[in-house]
């Protein structure tokens, strides 16, 4: 087991639930230290503060997608624009579907834009 020592908290000790694919402390059994490949979702750390409130938490290197709901952001003005050029053609192609044009496009291209960045199906 890997203990660190921080100012006031008592110790930190990391492990993955198992490397045979259990995912909960519970079922299996806990293998000591992080996963060797740092996988999202596969490492936790516990560790108590000096009110003594413990703590476990989960490495997330990576979201999947649908995990976070709001707060989608992009990294750059360029990948926005990217993401409305890829809305608009969208569009076009479900306004050429439907036969008609689209007066609500504005919420349109908000609900595929947002649709994108969480992974889901993209709006009719």
């Amino acid at each position: 087991m890997q203990i660190n020592t921080l100012s006031g908290v008592s110790a930190l000790r990391y492990w993955e639930p198992s490397r045979e694919g259990c995912r909960f402390p519970g079922i299996g059994v806990r293998v000591t230290g992080s996963h060797p490949e740092h996988l999202s979702y596969g490492s936790f750390v516990s560790f108590s503060d000096p009110d003594g409130n413990g703590w476990v938490l989960q490495e997330v290197t990576k979201r999947l997608p649908g995990r976070v709901a709001g707060g989608r952001t992009y990294a750059s003005a360029r990948d926005l624009a990217q993401a409305m050029i890829r809305a608009a053609k969208a569009h076009g192609q479900h306004e050429k579907e439907t036969g008609q044009a689209d007066p609500n496009w504005p919420d349109w291209y908000a609900e595929y834009m947002v649709r994108e960045q969480s992974g889901e199906g993209m709006p009719q």
